[in-house]
């Protein structure tokens, strides 16, 4: 399994409806990106699922799809894993859900750690990645966790041996300097916005 450098996330509450949600989809797509996840906090499972489908239907195989929290809805629309957090299913459960796979289809799991603790935890699951953050003040969370800057990412490299994903308020500013602080891939909302996909190209070039 190899995460690509850029984890691009989009969060359902960002966008007019579910047309800017697939246009911006698709921008990202055309620039590059083959991991997407799709959060949405606010909308009920079968508006959840709508928009599922539809990403699913239009991107395809080209890029592989996560489903934030719904171990269920990943199922449903054909999706490529699910992310849980700490206050969602626990990754054994979701595993139960989504289930192995065969190599090269199988689904991927990833779970949110905002400390030491919870990461130590999470290194003991069947999630193949773990995400640690915010690593900066972000907006994105109503009521976000302590931030945990480089060196709680550089902390987070010396405890697992999962792939790391960061997340929190990274940019095309700070963005190199987390993956030199040891994570994998960086996981992105608001700085893909305006003009996905201008925006991922940017990501990529800062991603070197």
């Amino acid at each position: 399994m190899l995460l690509p450098r850029l984890y691009a996330i989009l969060d359902a509450s960002c966008f007019e409806g579910a047309s800017a949600l697939l246009v911006a989809a698709e921008g990202l797509a055309s620039a590059g990106c083959t991991l997407i996840q799709y959060r949405n906090k606010a909308g009920n499972a079968r508006e959840m699922l709508e928009q599922a489908r539809e990403l699913k239907h239009h991107l395809g195989s080209s890029v592989r799809l996560i489903m934030n929290d719904r171990a269920d809805l990943c199922l449903a629309a054909d999706f490529d894993g699910v992310h849980v957090g700490q206050d969602d299913l626990s990754p054994e459960s979701a595993r139960k859900i989504i289930g192995w796979g065969k190599d090269g289809n199988a689904r991927w799991l990833g779970v949110s750690t905002h400390n030491p603790e919870q990461l130590q935890v999470a290194d003991q699951t069947s999630a193949d990645y773990a995400a640690i953050g915010p690593v900066f003040a972000t907006s994105s969370k109503a009521n976000p966790d302590p931030v945990v800057g480089l060196e709680g990412v550089r902390r987070a490299r010396s405890l697992t041996r999962k792939l790391l994903v960061a997340i929190g308020g990274i940019n095309r500013a700070n963005a190199a300097s987390v993956i030199e602080a040891g994570a994998d891939s960086v996981a992105v909302i608001s700085d893909l916005l305006r003009d996905p996909r201008k925006s991922a190209e940017e990501f990529f070039r800062v991603l070197r």
